[in-house]
C-alpha cells in the first residue's frame, strides 16, 4: 500500500472536518486547532460527517502527502464524536483503513527470552 510506513505515529481527530478541505488546510487545522505541528512526520487522521470516508496528512520528508478513502460498504469504526485527538499505533490505523475494528488490534506483547535449563 502507498501511504505511511509501519512506524508512523497516528493522530485521529475525533471530530468531523470539511472534507472539502485539501493537504494545506488540514495541515493548517493541525497546527490551529490541535497545537500540533503537521509537518513533524505524524499521521493526522480525519473523519467526514459520514462514516464512510477518511483523510489522512502527513510530511513523508519531502513533500505533503494527502491520502483520501471512501469505502464502498458500511463504514469505518470511529471512536464517540468529541472534541481532540486520539493516538492509534500504525497496526491499528491498518485496521481502520480496511474498514474493521481497530479497537480490537493492541500493540502486541514483549518478547520474553528462552531460558536454558539450569
Amino acid at each position: 500500500m502507498i501511504g505511511p510506513g509501519s512506524d508512523a505515529q497516528v493522530m485521529v481527530a475525533t471530530a468531523p472536518v470539511d472534507f472539502r478541505k485539501g493537504a494545506d488546510s488540514l495541515a493548517t487545522l493541525v497546527k490551529a486547532q490541535y497545537g500540533a505541528e503537521p509537518f513533524s512526520g505524524v499521521v493526522y487522521v480525519f473523519r467526514a460527517k459520514k462514516a464512510d470516508r477518511v483523510k489522512l496528512v502527513w510530511w513523508d520528508g519531502t513533500g505533503l502527502c494527502l491520502m483520501a478513502k471512501r469505502l464502498e460498504e458500511g463504514g469505518f469504526r470511529w471512536p464517540g464524536i468529541r472534541d481532540g485527538v486520539i493516538r492509534l499505533s500504525a497496526a491499528q490505523m491498518a485496521v481502520l483503513l480496511e474498514g474493521a475494528d481497530w479497537r480490537r488490534v493492541h500493540g502486541g506483547r514483549k518478547p520474553v527470552a528462552p531460558q536454558l535449563p539450569g
